[in-house]
This record gives C-alpha cells, structure tokens and sequence, in this order.
C-alpha cells in the first residue's frame, strides 16, 4: 500500500465514524419523516429535508464542531427565509433597551414561523442523535423506537403503506452498528486496527455482502403465510371485520377495510354505500387558478340504491364525444341555448399523484385550453354532454399535472325560476332523475310534502328543502352511527341520526326533490377550498368594509377535506341548477350582471396586531440578514443570557394589556384554523368567521361562542378584562386547537 494511500485512508477513517454518523443520522430522520410528506404542507417538508442536508454537510466537511453549528445554524435560517417569503422589517425603538431588541427579532421570527420551529426541533434532535452515537445503546434504542413508530403506524394509524421506510431503517441501523463496532475497535486496539487497514477489502466486502444478502432477504423472498394472528387481528375479526392482508405483495393491500369510521376525508371512490364517519386530512390535493370562485364538479350519479349512489343504465350507456381538440366548442345536454351563463377560466395543478376517473371543472365544461402545457395534441379525453363529466379513459397511463379549462356556469336569476316555464313540469327527462327504491319508507315521502305545502313554483320547494335540512340538522364528520335503525340512509338520517356531513345533506335533498316531483341528481367533486392571506388586501377591506374581490377570483389551494357533495336540481326550460344542502356551506352563484353587490355590514376594523411587519419596501438579503441575526444571537446568548431572559418576562408581563393579548390570540387562532383547512374570507369579520365554524364544528360550537365573546368585550368594550377571563378565553382556544389537530 502506498504512502499517499495510507495517509488519505488514515485521514479519513480519523474522525471517519463521526462522518458517517451524521450520514447514517439523517438518513434515518428523513426515512421516518417520509411519512408524513403528506400531512405536512409542502413547504415544512422542503425545509425539513433541506435542513437536514446541509447539516450532514456541515458535519462532514468542517472539522470544528463549534464552527460547524455556527454554519449549520446560519443555513437553517437561510433555507427558512427562503421558503417562508421573508421580507426585512427596520429596527424600532430604543437602542439601548433590551426589550426594543427582543420585540425587534420576535418580529422577524414570527415571519418565519411555524416552520422555523419544527426545523429547529428537527435540527437539535439530529444533533443529539450525532453527538450520541458512541453509546452503541442509544443507538439500537433510536433505531428500535423508529421502527417501532413506523410498524405501528404502518399497522394501525394510517392508510399509507410504510414498508420501504422500515426496510431503510433496518438497512441504516445495520450499517451504523457495524461502524459503531469498528470505532470502538479501532480505541481499544490501535494496533491491531492498523493490521487491519492493510486489507480493507476483505475487511469491509463480507460485511457489505451480509447487509446485502439480509435485506434481500426481506424485500425479495416469497412471503408465507403466517403461522400466529397478532392480538390486533384477532380483534377485528372477532367483531366480524375484515383486516387487510400484505401477505404476498408487502405494501399493497389484498383486501379491501371495512370502514370503521377511522378513515379519511377525501374524494370517495365508492359511493354505493355511504354514511360512515371520517378524520380530516387535510393535506393538499390541488391548486385552482380561477377567474370565479366556484365548487370543482367531479362525477354525478342518478341511480339511488337506498343506501348510497350507483351509475343508472342510463349514464353506463351515454354515447361519449370522444378524443376532443383543444378549445373544441363541447356540447352541453339539459341545458336550453336561451339559458344566461357566465365563462369561468380555471387552471388546475395537481399536488398529490392521485389518479381520478374524470377531469374537475367548475360544471360544466365549456372547452379544454390545454393539458400539460400542450395544446395540441390533448390526450384521449371524453366528453359526456348528459352527465357533464370530462372522463379520463381507464387505459390512460397517468392523470394530468396541469390543465387549462372554461366552464359556462349558470347564472342564478331567481325572476326567471319563479316565472314562466320553469314552474311548469319538466318534460321529456329520462325518469331516472325521479327515481326512488320501493322500498322507501313512507314518512321520507309525507315529510317532504309537509315541507313543500306552502310553496308555489319548483324553486320554491327546492329553496323551503334546501332551508329545512340546514336549519334542523347539525353537521358533523363523526356522526352517531347507533342511533340508525332503518335500513335506508335517508330515513335513517331525517328520522334517527339527525346529524351527519355532506353526504347525507345532499343524499337527502335529492330524494326529498324526487319524492315531490321534482328531478335531481347527485354530484360530487370538491368546494372551492382556500385563498392565501394577502395582509394587504385584509387591510384595504378592513379600512373599506367592501370585498374589493367580490367573484372570488385567485389561486385556491384544495385540500382533502375539501372534498364535497352537492345536488343538481332540472328546471323546465332552466336547465340542471346546483343546490347546497349541507350546514355551514354556501355554493357561491354566478350572479346576474345588472344584480348589485353584496355589500358586508360595515364594523369597526379589528386593532392591527402590532408584530406584523411593516412595508417597508426595502427587501434585505436573505443570507446577509440570516448572519447578522445568529451572529446576534449567539453574542447575547452567550454574555448577556440571564438579562435577557430576565427582560423578556417583564416585556411579557409589562407591555401588552390583557385585551389587547386576547386580541392577538384570537387573530393567531383564525390563522391556525385556516392552516388547519377552514374558510376564512378576507372580507370577514371575526364574528362572522366565528359563526360559520361553530355551525361546521357543532362540538366546538360553546368554545367558539365563549372566544367570540371574550374577543369582542376586549375589542369593542371599554373595560379591561381580568386576568380571569384572559385565562378562560386562552383554555377555550386550547380546547379548539387540540380538536382541530
């Protein structure tokens, strides 16, 4: 062996363990955060990894461990303000008050925040993990919990399938073991560890080969049926539930779960029975670019089983137009020529790998701009001019990434629905939009009579339905299953269960329309989902009290949870008009041009929360600001560590008054709750927000009344809360963070 070989060998393997280990520890970090790629918005799980990353080369390129945090910090805060949009805020204040400074920086981490504070955790449990790794029992102990969380999850927790994460593990633990072992060799045997240097092929390759073989062993071998049931199991099948079976495919379920009213919110593949409860997930799906705000139209099903929604023969049968040309004039069947509509352009982009049978589109679709960023040549696309729905053919090997669309939407001209031909009866419609099973008890029938006796027109029912199930049922996405005794859905939900979310709301509305001769059909797909926040569109609404954006138009980011039902009720020489049934949801209309605008009540604008960055319009470097703040930091950390700490806690309990914080922490709980999924209009007042979530969240209906409350007697109202009521209203607001998640 030559000298220079030995000396680049002995260099490396000098702190060589050190090296892996912050190799090994943050492949094993991200392998178990893999899982959670789609809880997390996209953003955390960028910064994430990218902490991760330049922290593992930090670690391994500079020698220094002091240095080497300094830098790892510094690109933590880098790749944060990156991704977080940060812009700098100027110094205010005096100088030299300690407690000027912390406001200072608490505003520009408030920037950064909540992501700069999951990095952070990330970042300081790695380094543990590497500064750790001499003690071989903490390492099988970190390891050992890792695939334990995984197994359970995988096993227990979640849908997804966790089995290439787990096989890594296994393979990441192994390796570090060995490494740990030939450190610890290399201490207590210098000598020998030398000799063995000499051959450091026969030294390394039967290891490799052993790790190698074992994992192949794992992920390739055929795999057996076993021979013990887990206690898991055995308990579901002793309920009479099915447990799905990996045996034979490792990570693809062979059986299909029977609900259990643990599953997820998302768009339902089956619908021919519905009525179990869900979770929220409200990972994203998809965003909307869109010149109207407006509900994404999926599928529609005609055929009521009297336990959910199947394809009629007559759907199965539509004569599709097939292989459509971009901006191709589609035809639109169950709607007259004369009908006012208003063009919609939408542009879809898809976050999830999903694989839907149809294209989404505010219904229905006009055209098809482009697919892909392609507009000619479009794939095999089919158009279903009856049942308004862009199929995507089974054959197809992936689901768009992007697309372009315009929709002609109906406008809502309530003259028209209560005149003319629209309050006759509809003629020539197929007769299964008036379908209902025999079986249909009688009283689902006499209580859509008793709803409608009063009414005069078609729409005038349909709005005295529409107002009945949304004034007498209460929405929840867990509803009590033990209270149903009838073996149909609807009657079962008007009569017994009382409650449930919006399948039953929109399953509902259709039989009560077809029970008093009125057409329907049943659509899914998803509302319009969320807008980000714009601060300073916020502030010209709050200064004004008048949406300056009343149609809606912006990018809408579509959650799982999002995912929604709707009807679609036939008018004689109106067309297919969507209804919204379900509690707390409004569809939003395309209004008549000459219709004045909805204008909001006007309300004292809420004080501005005094942390919010200025617009300064001066924007810093990101990278020069990210220095300057950890070189403070680590200074004041370093000498003036207990003044510091010491004038925070007379900032906190000194400069801010009890209203005032319950102010604040209402504003941080409607930010929460949008991250969280939930609407909140720019336009909207806090009462307003609050109002139409405790509608949505009947169980959190008395938190959200008493932070309501408490908001408005320290916003409006000229005492001063005790320090009694602040804690009552910051326990509520706990409660309500925790059941959103």
């Amino acid at each position: 062996m030559s000298k220079a070989y030995r000396a680049t060998f002995k260099w490396l393997t000098g702190d060589v363990y050190h090296k892996l280990s912050a190799v090994f520890g943050a492949l094993l970090i991200y392998q178990w955060i893999r899982c959670l790629g789609d809880y997390w918005w996209e953003e955390t799980f960028t910064v994430v990894n990218g902490v991760l990353f330049v922290s593992a080369i930090a670690i391994v390129l500079i020698p220094s461990k002091l240095y080497s945090s300094f830098v790892q910090l510094l690109l933590l805060l880098a790749i944060n303000a990156a991704y977080s949009g940060y812009v700098w805020v100027p110094f205010e204040g005096d100088k030299k008050h300690a407690a000027d400074w912390i406001n200072f920086l608490a505003v520009q981490v408030k920037q950064l925040s909540p992501i700069i504070w999951i990095s952070l955790s990330v970042w300081a449990i790695y380094n543990i993990i590497v500064w750790m790794r001499n003690r071989r029992i903490f390492l099988i102990t970190i390891v050992g919990l890792a695939l334990l969380s995984l197994t359970f999850a995988d096993s227990l927790l979640t849908p997804i399938y966790l089995w290439d994460e787990i096989a890594w593990i296994v393979f990441i633990g192994l390796g570090w073991l060995v490494a740990s072992h030939f450190s610890a060799f290399k201490k207590r045997h210098p000598d020998n560890w030398e000799h063995l240097l000499e051959y450091p092929i026969s030294l390394f390759l039967p290891i490799l080969v052993i790790i190698t073989l074992v994992m192949g062993a794992g992920l390739f071998v055929p795999s057996i049926k076993p021979l013990l049931t887990d206690p898991y199991t055995a308990w579901r099948e002793a309920r009479g539930e099915e447990v799905a079976s990996f045996v034979g495919d490792k990570g693809v379920s062979s059986g299909i779960l029977k609900s259990t009213g643990d599953s997820r919110s998302g768009y339902s593949r089956n619908d021919e029975q519905l009525g179990n409860g869900f979770k929220f997930d409200y990972s994203p799906v998809m965003t909307v670019t869109t010149t109207q705000r407006s509900y994404w139209r999926g599928e529609t099903k005609a055929l009521y089983n009297g336990g959910g929604w199947e394809e009629s023969l007559l759907e199965k049968q539509e004569e599709p137009v097939p292989s459509i040309d971009s901006n191709q004039k589609l035809v639109t069947n169950g709607r007259p020529e004369s009908a006012k509509v208003k063009r919609i352009e939408q542009t879809f982009t898809m976050v999830r790998k999903d694989k839907f049978p149809v294209l989404f589109g505010a219904g229905p679709i006009e055209s098809v701009v482009e697919v892909n960023g392609n507009a000619q040549p479009l794939p095999r696309l089919d158009w279903l001019p009856s049942s308004w729905e862009l199929r995507l053919p089974g054959r197809s090997s992936a689901y768009p990434k992007t697309y372009s669309i315009v929709s002609e939407v109906a406008v809502l001209d309530e003259a028209s629905l209560q005149s003319g031909t629209a309050t006759e009866p509809v003629k020539d419609l197929p007769s299964v939009y008036l379908q209902l099973p025999d079986e249909l008890p009688q009283r689902v029938r006499d209580l859509a009579a008793e709803i409608t006796k009063d009414a005069v027109t078609p729409y005038d029912k349909v709005k005295k339905l529409v107002s009945y199930l949304q004034l007498n049922f209460t929405y929840t996405n867990e509803p009590d299953l033990s209270k149903r005794k009838s073996a149909d859905f609807v009657d079962g939900f008007l009569f017994e269960i009382k409650e449930g979310y919006c399948d039953y709301f929109s399953t509902a509305l259709a039989v009560l329309t077809r029970a008093t001769g009125i057409p329907s059909r049943w659509v899914k797909g998803y509302s319009p989902g969320s807008l980000p926040v714009d601060p300073e569109m916020m502030r010209m609404q709050g200064s004004s009290g008048v949406d300056i954006n009343p149609e809606g138009a912006g990018t809408y980011t579509v959650r799982n949870a999002d995912a929604h039902s709707w009807v679609e009720v036939y008018f004689e020489g109106y067309g297919w008009l969507p209804f919204e049934a379900t509690a707390g949801f409004a569809y939003p209309y395309a209004a008549p041009e000459d219709a004045p605008l909805p204008i909001p009540e006007i309300t004292a604008p809420a004080e501005a929360d005094s942390s919010e960055p200025a617009d300064s319009g001066f924007q810093f470097p990101v990278w020069l600001f990210a220095a300057a703040v950890s070189a403070l930091v680590l200074c004041a950390a370093a000498l003036r560590y207990r003044q510091i700490i010491a004038a925070w806690h007379r900032y906190k309990r000194g400069t801010t008054t009890v209203n005032e914080r319950i102010v604040k922490d209402t504003n941080r709980l409607i930010r929460y709750g949008r991250k969280k999924g939930l609407d909140h209009h720019e336009y909207e007042t806090v009462r307003e927000t609050m109002s139409r979530w405790s509608t949505r969240l009947t169980f959190l209906h008395k938190e959200f009344h008493a932070v309501l409350a408490a908001f408005e007697k320290a916003m409006y109202s000229s005492q001063t809360m005790t320090q009694e009521e602040a804690d009552q209203a910051a326990a509520n607001m706990k409660i309500i963070r925790e059941r959103l998640g």
